[in-house]
């Protein structure tokens, strides 16, 4: 009861008397927090249930002429009638005013309702002024909704000023040359930052270094959509060029939300641009850029690092146990083996790789040898024994994604971007082993071998039947296991009498049903056009052998794999075969796991299967 009581007389500390430009709108006004850092604000007898019939009640927030608002919800319960919260009960949001005066003209950005899960905790003004537009239903509520609590600050805005010379005549172009900029790093922002980006905008930021420079870029905060939609059906979305200008090959595409996204350029140019048509616009990207050296033996590598000098490895061999930096600006491929070898390394032996690719490139680790010491029966138990360790970024971080121990020959590795490191901690050692031997490589083409890759996209096959009738289809590295944070498309182009048919001979993708964000699932998806098909579900899991054939011409099979687990992935052959429309259609079962093998069943049995389905 104390704090409820503190709550209402702040906000009649902060209530200013004037006149709503709605009649029918009563208005509160904060434009000071009154010597606090932040103020507070709620709906009408909070924490109690807020009545009924509250046809329009304005909270107007006016900032300083170089500030902007933020304001927190800490907690919100606004009963939802209408799935888009359009009528009922509702909190309108208006985030880009100037004033903080609304009439019935004025756009706003988004309606909120439901629970604090159902809407952004934090949202941002573009300028001096943000308002909330509070709406109940007239008749009684069928629950106890009590309605919203929050904090609101003033910050400056200039916190979120893009460091880069704005083109004349544009919306958000900017140019940032090396040269020219007080400082060799800075940020940049999508427009409006913090707040939510416009509609139906397109930006270009191009970077230009010396010629002994390159640059690299981390996206450290990137918020379009909600969901784990593809790149290629997203309307608003980032594309990274390696080059002067869109028309260079993308090293990389950003959407939906993720965080500390690392790009590294091939040489002294880079393109960046940031394309939204969507209805809904999120709050956009915070982006750091740097003019790094060319070679530098100090390069910064991100959360791989550690303390003390980097060593550059020039030789196609490092055997030493040293701190490593393998950069493909130096070598594109080369040899890794333990101490010794083919001798028994020595105990205590500790050694670290770090592997730095650029442009769209990925490390891919091979191992030829492999013999450590293990004195327990589980070869799989490869905590605190003789290991070797795969760390990946993860949101910035480095995580350990794989540990290899014992005699067996591992899998091969690849990175999930330009950086991963290998550690080996040869803690007992013993007279019969040989430590292992391993060779790395940095590729453009994911380990993808079959089809002309496509330099629109970061990840992209044609395959065509003019140029092979047959072929085979696999997930990036196979056999080993897929790297994590990867979206790969093959496009399959026949005849117009011609379709494609697809055996999957392997199947095993990480996820669960339904496939998606809220079961956070890897999968694969069909569809006989760029768009998302619905009549084709999503796949994941581990499925028996399965066939899909496709209805046109045209047929899209596109993997996306997320930041948390992997797995072996997919092996596919594929066929164009004449089109006939009294064939059945061997498509792969919507949402199973046993879908059936059809292989060299006779049709009759096929019919039955399907029948009985």
């Amino acid at each position: 009861m104390e704090e409820a009581t503190t709550v209402l007389l702040l906000v009649f500390v902060l209530i200013v008397s004037g006149d709503a430009v709605n009649p029918g709108c009563e208005c509160l006004i904060y434009s000071e927090t009154y010597g606090k850092e932040v103020g507070i604000f709620s709906s009408p007898d909070y924490p109690k249930p807020y009545s009924s019939n509250i046809d329009c009640l304005l909270y107007s927030f006016i900032a300083g002429k170089n500030e902007i608002i933020e304001i927190t919800f800490k907690d919100f319960d606004v009963h939802k009638t209408h799935l888009e919260c359009e009528t009922g009960h509702f909190v309108k949001v208006f985030l880009h005013v100037d004033r903080a005066e609304v009439d019935e003209h004025t756009p706003w950005s988004g309606l909120l309702c439901g629970g604090l899960a159902d809407i952004p905790h934090v949202l941002y003004s573009s300028g001096p002024g943000l308002v909330l537009e509070f709406h109940t239903a007239p008749t009684p509520l069928p629950s106890n909704a009590t309605g919203f609590i929050g904090n609101f600050r003033f910050i400056d805005r200039r916190m979120f000023k893009t460091e880069g010379a704005q083109l004349p005549g544009s919306v958000c172009d900017y140019m940032f040359r090396s040269g020219d900029l007080p400082a060799s790093s800075g940020h940049f922002y999508s427009p409006r930052y913090p707040s939510s980006y416009p509609k139906n905008i397109r930006c270009a930021y191009t970077f230009q270094s010396r010629s002994k420079e390159r640059i690299r870029v981390v996206f450290e905060e990137v918020t379009l959509q909600k969901g784990d939609i593809t790149c290629l059906n997203r309307a608003d979305v980032i594309k990274v060029h390696d080059g002067r200008a869109a028309t260079a090959p993308v090293i990389r595409e950003v959407c939906n939300e993720v965080a500390q996204v690392e790009v590294l350029s091939t040489g002294p140019h880079l393109y960046i641009e940031f394309v939204a048509d969507s209805q809904w616009p999120g709050q956009g990207f915070n982006a750091l850029y740097e003019f790094q050296p060319a070679i530098n033996n100090t390069i910064d590598t991100g959360g791989l690092g550690q303390n003390g000098p980097s060593v550059s490895a020039s030789a196609s061999s490092a055997s030493n146990c040293n701190y490593t930096l393998l950069d493909s600006s130096v070598a594109k491929s080369g040899t890794l083996i333990s101490p010794g070898y083919p001798g028994p390394y020595p105990p205590r032996s500790s050694c670290l790789f770090d592997f730095q690719g650029r442009g769209k490139e990925r490390v891919q680790i091979t191992f030829t040898d492999f013999s450590l010491y293990h004195p327990t029966d589980d070869p799989k138990e490869c905590d605190s024994v003789d290991a070797v360790m795969i760390y990946v970024l993860v949101d910035g971080r480095p995580e350990k994604s794989e540990s290899f121990c014992g005699e067996s020959i591992p899998m091969s590795v690849m990175s999930n971007g330009p950086k991963m490191r290998l550690q080996f901690q040869g803690l007992y050692s013993a007279s019969h082993v040989r430590g292992f031997k391993a060779t790395y490589v940095f590729i453009e083409d994911y380990g993808i071998r079959w089809g002309r890759q496509l330099p629109d996209y970061t990840c992209a096959f044609a395959l065509s039947s003019n140029a092979s009738l047959t072929g085979v289809v696999h997930s990036p590295n196979h056999p080993g296991h897929y790297p994590r944070d990867t979206e790969c498309h093959y496009f399959f182009y026949g005849e117009h009498f011609q379709r494609v048919r697809l055996h999957f001979t392997l199947f095993d993708v990480e996820g669960m049903l339904p496939c998606e964000a809220n079961s956070a699932s890897d999968y694969i998806e069909f569809s006989d056009m760029m768009l998302r098909d619905d009549k084709y579900a999503r796949s994941c899991g581990q499925l028996q052998p399965f066939f899909v054939q496709s209805e046109s011409n045209f047929f899209r099979v596109t993997f996306r794999s997320n930041d948390r687990l992997d797995a072996t992935g997919f092996n596919a052959t594929y066929r164009f075969v004449p089109y006939d429309r009294s064939s059945v259609q061997l498509n792969h079962p919507a949402h199973t796991s046993h879908a059936t093998y059809l292989d060299s069943r006779p049709l009759l049995v096929i019919v039955l299967v399907y029948f009985v389905r």
